[in-house]
C-alpha cells in the first residue's frame, strides 16, 4: 500500500507539472494560478500545497525537469585534458542548440522561461535562478576560452570573462530569436557559423563540427 501511495503521489505530481507546463505556455506564468494548474490536472489546490511551496518552486520544478540549453552546455563540456578545450566549447554549445530543435518539451520550457515568466511578487526567485545560471555559465565559458587561449598561446583581444559573456549573449540571442520565428532559419547550422566566426575574432579559429558528429 505504502509503494502503491508512493506512485500515486508520483503521478499527481507529474499531471501538476504537465498542466503547468501547458497552462505557462499558454497564458503566461503570472496569468496563470495555483487553483488553474490544479483544475487542468484534475487535482485540489492542496495537492499543490503537498509537492510545491508555491509558484516559483513548482516553475523551478518544471524547469529542473528539462534541462535548459545554457544548463546543457555547462554539462556536456568534459574535463579530458587530452581533448581540445575549444573543440569541446563548440561541441557543448551545438548540442544544446540541437536539443531545443528536436525536443517539444525543452523547446516548451525555455520559451517559458525566457518569454513567458514575469519577474514580480513569488516570481523573484525565479530570476535568482536565471541569474545563477548566468553566472555559473559564463564562469565555465571563461575557463575554457582562457584555457584554449593558453595552450595556443593567444593573447585574448578582451579580458576571457567579457569574452565569455560575448558568447553567452550571442548563444542566448540566437535561441531566442530562433524561438521567434523557428521557420526562418537552421538554428544549429547558424550557430556553427556564429561561434566559429566569434571564436576566430577572439583569435582561437577552429573549424565548425561536421554535422554528423552531433547525434
Amino acid at each position: 500500500m505504502a509503494r502503491r501511495t508512493k506512485e500515486d503521489a508520483q503521478t499527481t505530481r507529474t499531471q501538476l507539472m504537465d498542466a503547468a507546463l501547458h497552462l505557462f505556455a499558454k497564458q503566461g506564468v503570472s496569468r496563470t494560478s495555483l487553483q488553474d494548474i490544479a483544475l487542468a490536472a484534475g487535482a485540489t489546490r492542496g495537492a499543490i500545497y503537498w509537492h510545491f511551496k508555491n509558484k516559483a518552486d513548482l516553475f523551478n520544478a518544471l524547469m529542473d525537469s528539462a534541462t535548459l540549453p545554457m544548463e546543457q552546455t555547462m554539462q556536456q563540456m568534459s574535463d579530458d585534458i587530452t581533448q581540445d578545450p575549444l573543440r569541446e566549447l563548440e561541441r557543448a554549445i551545438l548540442l544544446p542548440m540541437q536539443s531545443i530543435v528536436d525536443d517539444e518539451r525543452v523547446r516548451a520550457t525555455f520559451e517559458i522561461a525566457t518569454m513567458k515568466v514575469e519577474y514580480v511578487e513569488e516570481l523573484l526567485a525565479v530570476k535568482q535562478r536565471h541569474v545563477q545560471c548566468y553566472s555559473d555559465n559564463t564562469r565555465e565559458l571563461q575557463r575554457r576560452l582562457q584555457e584554449a587561449a593558453t595552450r595556443r598561446a593567444v593573447c585574448l583581444p578582451m579580458p576571457s570573462m567579457m569574452a565569455a559573456q560575448g558568447l553567452h549573449s550571442l548563444m542566448a540571442g540566437l535561441i531566442h530569436t530562433w524561438m521567434l520565428a523557428p521557420t526562418t532559419f537552421d538554428l544549429v547550422e547558424v550557430a556553427r557559423s556564429a561561434v566559429s566566426a566569434y571564436l576566430t575574432g577572439l583569435g582561437l579559429p577552429l573549424p565548425g563540427l561536421a554535422p554528423e558528429t552531433i547525434p
